[in-house]
């Protein structure tokens, strides 16, 4: 399926054409288009990265619980190196051919942890009824910005109705699911403005007024924890802001054809209070 071109509700839209889509703004974008200059948000969209192990980690994960995406395969052992590693020509040439047909390899510890994950979100009290009951994984929201009518997307792990009410469940696989740390990655990743990107994708099609969204946090290794969270109305706000700073820097730059770096200004810099702390700490030794 190509990318839509008008607003709606799309199902069966590839990773490829999702990702690769150039003229629309995604939660992940806009939060890097902040984290950088938009001259490298730019240049990164126009040269995408290769996969890395871990993104085919993570993909692997969601495939499992979400029940999409892409297949998994295990690299038979017998192609590997002596030492495990995945360098024969054999095994890579395995990898290339999984990659080229939109499939993830892994090697056999890692294909077995991931599906133990799975297994262990499923007997969650709380995370579990959640995936298993009805519900819609992965589906492409696209809708015009009303203040710029710039083209947003999103794409919500999990949509789900339990109760009448739909309930967006975002999946992320973590060092630590701990809340009290979890936290720490919510605001280092940014996923306080992904919320409400996502629920103001759904309200703006009218799929729901205002939907309650989730966090669940599952760790990597063992026993593979797994946490629900929630955040509170003032995390959520402040990532409206940004999404907002992010939004009209955006359409700026689609408006003006002009992708600025850092070259327009000289920037005043001054280093971090800790360095201060440390210093005044060293004296008074």
């Amino acid at each position: 399926m190509t990318t839509p071109t008008e607003p709606g509700v799309y199902d069966g839209i590839s990773d490829e054409v999702y990702h690769g889509d150039r003229g629309s703004l995604s939660s992940s974008g806009a939060r890097r288009l902040l984290d950088t200059s938009p001259a490298r948000f730019r240049h990164e969209q126009d040269n995408p990265r290769a996969p890395k192990k871990e993104f085919d980690f993570g993909h692997a994960a969601h495939s499992l619980v979400l029940g999409v995406g892409s297949e998994l395969r295990e690299i038979p052992p017998k192609i590997l190196a002596s030492n495990g590693a995945a360098s024969t020509a054999d095994a890579k040439a395995f990898i290339a051919k999984a990659r080229d047909e939109n499939a993830v390899a892994l090697k056999s510890d890692d294909y077995r942890q991931v599906h133990e994950m799975a297994d262990k979100l499923l007997e969650h009290p709380i995370a579990g009824p959640l995936f298993k009951g009805e519900g819609q994984p992965e589906q492409s929201l696209y809708y015009d910005d009303p203040e710029t009518g710039i083209r947003l997307r999103a794409r919500p792990d999990w949509m789900t109705s339990p109760g009448g009410r739909l309930l967006i469940v975002d999946y992320k696989s973590t060092k630590d699911a701990n809340p009290a740390k979890f936290i720490k990655s919510v605001a280092d990743y940014g996923y306080h403005c992904q919320h409400p990107w996502y629920v103001d994708a759904v309200k703006a099609l009218d799929l729901d007024e205002d939907p309650p969204f989730l966090f669940v946090a599952q760790e990597k290794t063992k026993p593979y924890c797994v946490s629900v969270t929630q955040l509170d109305e003032d995390a959520v706000e402040l990532g409206r802001r940004r999404n907002r700073k992010a939004i009209d820097l955006y359409a700026q730059c689609v408006a003006d054809n002009h992708w600025p770096s850092w070259d327009d200004d000289i920037y005043p810099i001054s280093l971090p209070k800790w360095a201060f702390t440390q210093e005044r700490n060293e004296n008074d030794q």
